[in-house]
């Protein structure tokens, strides 16, 4: 009978991430909170008369466990410790060790850029997300609580490229569209979707034209940092860009990846309506000051800019909607969770008295605000619940809304959790090779210049401190100069080695928040439905015809059935028997042990196919529906 201890020696990254008992962290106020969670749904399920379901058993919520908290299915190491210790606190120590596991950032980076719509580049232009992207990535590892990640986020201002100041890609990834950006934000934030009044009252809501403006008049004013100073260089070497040559290329860099990377301008705190505004409340031009639709009213005078706009929009998003605020969040975290959201669509609010357990909503907002919007601890709370050890209800539920808080809801995985499973089986552990980091090299015609003298983080905060035409056109010719004689374009292997940068291309087995963002088209990730960061969570999980070919003829057979040294395989050695290979092989991709019948059929498929059985085995498993689905 194995005990915790010799789990832990099985698995030695479990020591490591697992406190000792003399520092162990105090869990004791989040199983407070999820036994709150747990009592309102048992008097949930008094007021509906509904049977109390059964718990999973250990392989389901294993899997379960890894999918839902790290985004990938356990390394064959890890499953068969996990199921084969005897120790009553076992659920809880892996919820504590997954949480706390560089797997947990990696699978809710992959959330907040989808969120987020962070891609690596930007349509029509050289600019780059990069700082803005590890930013956020940065602060999902850092675990930054979710109300000042928003508040950065909303009130942000300056360089794109000080880590500082680089939240500024928010608002410079949707540079020209600052309507669009606005919707977005209270749909993402506040759960209030108010896309049509940009054009007209929203029919279907209460919002109306002149709200929507009044709203867009904090935002509004938002400019690049001295960019001005650099406009009739760059006019003159737009006009003859060929015959100009490398000097045009040079400017580009200034132009798109340093000042297109700014955000001057704090928010003007009032607007004009549009030259088409058709409602008598408004004229056509007319100033209109900052003013909140909802909440805790906040507004601002139309008679004068000023430069605190998005600072004062920030602490209302974030404080002055009591409800609202933590509500949205919790809402996504739950259904994060439990695979579907307290209410539906998740984006779009409904207030704790308007669900079908008031108690329980009201209860998961105080929780947010009690654990001061630290996202990791909202999901241990929900993760230690016996609600999120129910097993899955296999038939409709018979609730008026349709969630009886019957087990987890069986969902289809996302691109990203199929990819990171994949590559567990092919290669172990992912989180074990290092994570991308800034790549802040400067970089022309494609390839990195002035390697180990100059970075981007240094060059644009030299070019957005020159503050006249006189001093841009002088600090160009220079730098042009120096990218010249430093190769104009090169800069080789010895060159790259001096900037430690780790970078991976789209071929690396590499988790999906490591890879280029978002995938390229002929990519697995592109073909499962990755989002291609142009809407809010516009990710898809519905199947398609390349998806078959690709696992039956893509990466899948050549990394994983046919790679005789991929991880799954290794997992195998010391198997003495036929039906110890099929049990490790089922454990390593199905997370559970082959029933009797499947057993028998994977002996005959062995007896008759030889060693390519174990191969056809592995190639059924991975294409299986269970393997695809998470329940």
């Amino acid at each position: 009978m194995k005990t915790l201890a010799c789990y832990l020696t099985l698995i030695p990254c479990l020591l490591m991430a697992v406190d000792s008992p003399g520092q162990r962290e105090d869990w004791t106020h989040l199983k407070q909170a999820a036994l709150k969670v747990d009592q309102a749904v048992a008097q949930f399920y008094r007021q509906k008369r509904l049977p109390v379901p059964a718990v999973a058993d250990d392989a389901t919520f294993l899997r379960r466990a890894f999918l839902v908290s790290v985004g990938r299915i356990p390394t064959i190491e890890e499953a068969r410790a996990f199921l084969e210790i005897d120790e009553p606190q076992k659920r809880e120590e892996l919820v504590h060790y997954l949480l706390r596991s560089r797997g947990y950032s990696s699978h809710m980076t992959n959330w907040a850029f989808d969120l987020l719509r962070i891609a690596d580049a930007r349509n029509g232009t050289t600019a780059t997300n990069e700082p803005y992207r590890h930013w956020v990535r940065t602060a999902i590892h850092d675990n930054m609580p979710w109300d000042q990640m928003v508040q950065q986020l909303l009130a942000s201002q300056g360089d794109g490229w000080n880590p500082k100041t680089a939240a500024v890609g928010y608002y410079t990834r949707d540079r020209g569209m600052p309507l669009d950006n606005l919707a977005n934000t209270m749909r993402i934030f506040l759960g209030s979707r108010m896309e049509c009044a940009q054009c007209h009252d929203d029919p279907f809501g209460k919002t109306e034209r002149h709200d929507f403006y009044q709203l867009a008049a904090f935002t509004h004013g938002q400019g690049t940092v001295n960019q001005n100073h650099m406009s009739p260089l760059w006019d003159e070497l737009r006009e003859d860009r060929r015959a100009m040559g490398q000097e045009y290329n040079i400017a580009q860099i200034l132009w798109d990846k340093i000042y297109g990377l700014s955000l001057s301008g704090g928010g003007a705190g009032r607007i004009a309506l549009p030259s088409d505004y058709q409602y008598r409340d408004g004229r056509p031009g007319e100033i209109v000051g900052a003013k909140t639709p909802f909440g805790k009213g906040v507004r601002m005078s139309d008679k004068k800019d000023r430069d605190d706009g998005r600072e004062e929009f920030a602490k209302w998003v974030t404080t002055k909607n009591p409800e609202q605020f933590p509500s949205v969040i919790a809402n996504r975290m739950w259904k994060r969770v439990m695979g579907k959201g307290f209410y539906e669509p998740i984006d779009e609010f409904i207030p704790a008295k308007n669900t079908q357990s008031p108690e329980l909503m009201m209860h998961l907002v105080k929780t947010m605000i009690d654990l001061k919007y630290n996202l990791r601890d909202f999901q241990h709370v929900l993760m230690l619940t016996k609600t999120f050890q129910f097993a899955t209800n296999p038939n409709p539920s018979t609730v008026e809304t349709g969630d009886d808080f019957h087990g987890r809801k069986i969902e289809r995985l996302s691109a990203e959790q199929i990819w990171d499973s994949l590559i567990t089986l092919a290669g172990g552990d992912p989180d074990r090779k290092p994570m991308r980091s800034l790549d802040d090299r400067i970089y022309l015609n494609g390839r990195p210049v002035l390697v180990g003298k100059k970075t981007m983080t240094q060059l644009s905060e030299e070019v957005l401190a020159l503050d006249s035409e006189k001093e841009v056109r002088a600090y160009f010719t220079k730098f042009a100069a120096e990218v010249k004689k430093g190769g104009g374009g090169g800069g080789g292997d010895s060159m790259m080695a001096m900037t430690p940068v780790q970078r991976y291309d789209r071929d690396a087995q590499v988790r999906a928040s490591e890879l280029p963002s978002p995938a390229p088209r002929s990519h697995f990730l592109y073909l499962f439905g990755q989002s291609e960061r142009d809407v809010v969570e516009g990710a898809s999980r519905d199947p398609n015809v390349g998806q078959v070919l690709s696992l039956m003829n893509g990466f899948v057979q050549r990394q994983l059935v046919n790679n005789s040294d991929a991880h799954l395989y290794k997992g195998l050695k010391g198997a003495k028997s036929d039906e110890e290979k099929i049990r490790r092989i089922y454990i390593a991709i199905l997370n559970r042990p082959p029933t009797s019948e499947e057993m028998g059929w994977m002996k005959e498929e062995i007896k008759v196919a030889g060693n390519d059985g174990l191969r056809n085995i592995v190639s059924a498993l991975v294409m299986s529906s269970e393997f695809l689905f998470l329940q």
